[in-house]
Formats: structure tokens, sequence, C-alpha cells
């Protein structure tokens, strides 16, 4: 007789990511899964075959779930300005409610990329280069449409944007309050300078 699930995958890699993010991948134990993910090795093994599977089913998970469901609404928005701008906005707003200071998933993973495995590291570099893709293309639009100065590199200033935003998920687990945050995202908008 065939082997089948008996548990929702979905919500098991949720439980699964909720280990990884805490822990990271090296910090957790195929017993931390097992307990959080409340299934037994077996089938553990038979849906995701090892570790770094799960790992990178985890990852992407969130990838899809949370960042490119965000990213998606704001660059949906008829105002590119505007868009960048909420994007920093609710990076800080979550971060202000994130009484476990665990940051973001995808960024914690990108601290940890020199031990990492190879394809790990190009799930973690693809989501960095398709945030930067989106500052320069709202750049690009907000140029366009003569929001923003044709004086500004949409590349160069994708990059500077990019670094911000990392900058707030990591300084937000314990480095920096409130006024910090405010501070990198103030700093990293003034960038987006209106046409003289």
């Amino acid at each position: 007789m065939p082997w089948e699930k008996s548990f929702d995958v979905d919500e098991t890699l949720e439980r699964a990511a909720r280990v990884f993010w805490a822990k990271g991948y090296e910090g957790t134990s195929m017993s931390d899964l097992l307990d959080a993910m409340g299934i037994n090795k077996g089938s553990l093994y038979n849906t995701f075959k090892n570790k770094k599977s799960l790992f990178i089913h985890s990852l992407l998970k969130y990838d899809r779930d949370v960042r490119r469901a965000s990213m998606s609404g704001w660059a949906a928005m008829p105002d590119p300005v505007a868009a960048i701008g909420l994007m920093f906005d609710a990076m800080v707003d979550e971060c202000s409610v994130d009484r476990e200071k665990k940051g973001c998933f995808l960024v914690n993973t990108a601290l940890d990329l020199p031990n990492l495995d190879p394809e790990i590291a190009e799930i973690v570099k693809a989501a960095m280069a398709d945030i930067e893709s989106f500052f320069s293309q709202q750049i690009r639009r907000g140029q366009a449409s003569g929001q923003l100065s044709i004086d500004i590199d949409p590349d160069m200033a994708a990059k500077g944007l990019l670094a911000s935003l990392i900058a707030i998920r990591v300084m937000a687990r314990g480095v920096f309050d409130q006024t910090g945050l405010d501070a990198i995202r103030h700093h990293a908008l003034s960038v987006l300078t209106p046409p003289t």
C-alpha cells in the first residue's frame, strides 16, 4: 500500500520555517524540527527528503507568501514614489511590533550566506535581486512621470535602498529603537528628491 500524507504540508512548512527562522539552518536540529512540526521522522523524510530540502521548501514558501505577496501590492500602486515609501513604512512598522526581535527569515538567512549551500544562497540572492529590481523600476516610473529627478541613477539608488531596507531589519533586532529605524528610513527615502 502506497504511503499517504496524513498532515497539512503548508502548515507543517510554516512550523518548520518558524524554527529555522529562530535558530538558523545550522542551529536547527532534526529533533527541533520534528517537535515543532508534529510529525514523525518517516513522514519528514518521505515528504521532504532531508533537512536541506525542508529548509529550501520553508524558505521558498516564506518568500512566496510574505515577500512576493507584499511586493506585488506595492508594485501595482499607481504612484511609484508612494510605493517605495509604503514599503519602508511597512518594514519599520513590522519591526516595531516584533517583540521577539526575530527579524526577517530571508535577511537572517542572507547574513549566514557564506556558510550555506549554494542552492540556498541562490534563493536569497534571487529574492534580493527582485527587491532591487522593484526599486529601480519604481524610480524609472517616477522619472518618467516627472515625480523624480532624472539625475538619480536608478540602479545605484536601488542598491542603496535595498541596503537600507536590510539595515532596518538587522538593526531592529536589538541595536536601534524606533527613532533609529525612522532615521534609516528617512535617510533612505531622501534619495528620492523631486526634480528641481
